[in-house]
């Protein structure tokens, strides 16, 4: 019996909003949201795209480095072949030939400051050392040379230009003889030229060797002074 009533009603409410150009209802209370529902599976790869375009040139090639430290030293090689021999080379001159012999032994070496006067076939030469006469000798012989000694003028100058410059007094290779007074040369040839000092040699046996003044002048004197070594070669 309700049913027919309902319908009726309804039946009513339509005939009555028919009647009138339009019905407004009243709008509902919004309902709450529904919960989010299960995340979807995964879904197949799609298909493989077409290649991007190039990119960029690259930048420019950077500025190199540092060497690095040195490596160990590699072990020794073979000995190479032995090479053909070479011309024979100019002959060296004297001056040549002293400085290398006297370099080869340093302790001996007298072109100290380059002072090596030559004067025809003679050098002179000076370490720059005052010593005894018994030094001198000792270090000339050793050097393959002796104690300079003048035979002429012209060497006695070149003796005097090396006085000069050390402004030093110098032994020559002079001595007396067994005969007080004379003198000869170290191998006892007698003097063939002599430039002795005005009342000179006065030493009368007591002065056995000779010295070279700064004036180019000689004089007797004992041998224990020290004196320039110039020797000759």
């Amino acid at each position: 019996m309700l049913l027919p009533q309902i319908l009726g009603a309804v039946v009513a409410f339509l005939v009555a909003c028919h009647a009138e150009e339009h019905c407004t209802g009243i709008p509902g209370i919004p309902g709450t949201p529904g919960t989010n529902g299960l995340p979807g599976r995964d879904g197949r790869d799609g298909m493989k795209g077409d290649p991007g375009s190039q990119g960029p040139p690259s930048g420019m090639m950077g500025p190199p480095g540092r060497d690095g430290l040195p490596g160990l030293t590699g072990p020794k090689g073979d000995q190479g072949e032995k090479g053909e021999r070479g011309e024979p080379g100019q002959q060296g001159n004297k001056d040549s030939f002293l400085l290398t012999r006297t370099m080869n032994n340093s302790d001996l070496f007298l072109a100290l400051e380059g002072k090596i006067t030559r004067v025809g076939e003679k050098m002179f030469a000076t370490n720059g050392k005052e010593v005894d006469f018994a030094a001198v000798l000792d270090v000339c012989e050793r050097a393959g040379g002796s104690v300079a000694a003048p035979m002429n003028e012209e060497e006695n100058n070149a003796i005097l230009s090396i006085v000069k410059q050390f402004n030093r007094y110098a032994y020559l290779g002079i001595k007396e003889s067994p005969i007080p007074g004379e003198f000869s040369y170290m191998d006892e040839t007698p003097l063939n030229y002599t430039k002795w000092h005005p009342r000179e040699p006065n030493g009368k046996g007591a002065e056995k060797c000779v010295e070279m003044y700064t004036d180019g002048g000689w004089n007797d004197k004992k041998c224990n002074y020290y004196r320039l070594t110039i020797c000759e070669f």
